[in-house]
């Protein structure tokens, strides 16, 4: 990456979740963006670290690498879903047979830039990695405000599939004026010296 190259990810807001074996089989054949060699998974109790590995060999083996954080959750899977059958019109009043279910270990990325993003080398490299996830899960959300050379990019990805997104700049409330409706304690006439 050259030093001119500027990329920033601003904003980030996850609700991603997707099966984790469906996230180590699309890690093992993904793509990485240029200057990522590989991703390695690490797994502590209920706790996932994606951490990217640096294909610039000057970076120290100590230098914090940008890493996704996500949480395993355990999540009934059915074969058929409750509510359909439960809500399907029925002639007899025969016992239900149970629907067939497992527990599923899912992979949830959820959280705000700090808590799913985090360290700032080859972090807008690992926000693409991000998005490739976003692609492959079928239920989640991702939203972002990220810069790349200058330019602002919204990204919006919905249950996997991209969706329309404009960056809106709004007035902040530290950026209004002193005359926008609060109280003027010096000319204040029921405040007497």
């Amino acid at each position: 990456m050259s030093s001119e190259d500027s990329r920033h990810v601003y904003r980030l807001h996850s609700t991603l979740e997707l099966p984790l074996e469906d996230l180590e089989s699309h890690l093992e054949t993904a793509s990485y963006p240029e200057s990522v060699t590989d991703v390695e998974l690490t797994r502590r109790n209920n706790t996932l670290i994606l951490k990217a590995v640096s294909d610039d060999e000057t970076v120290s083996k100590y230098t914090p690498t940008a890493q996704l954080k996500a949480s395993v959750v355990e999540n009934r899977v059915y074969e058929e879903d409750p509510d359909e059958r439960r809500n399907s019109f029925r002639w007899d009043d025969e016992e239900e047979d149970e629907i067939e279910s497992e527990l599923v270990e899912f992979a949830a990325f959820k959280g705000d830039r700090e808590t799913v993003l985090q360290n700032s080398l080859l972090q807008y490299e690992m926000f693409q990695v991000l998005c490739d996830i976003a692609h492959q899960t079928e239920k989640g959300t991702l939203t972002a405000i990220s810069e790349r050379d200058g330019d602002l990019e919204a990204t919006r990805i919905v249950d996997g599939e991209p969706r329309p997104a404009d960056v809106e700049v709004v007035e902040g409330p530290r950026e209004r004026g002193s005359g926008s409706g609060g109280v003027n304690w010096r000319d204040n006439k029921f405040i007497s010296d």
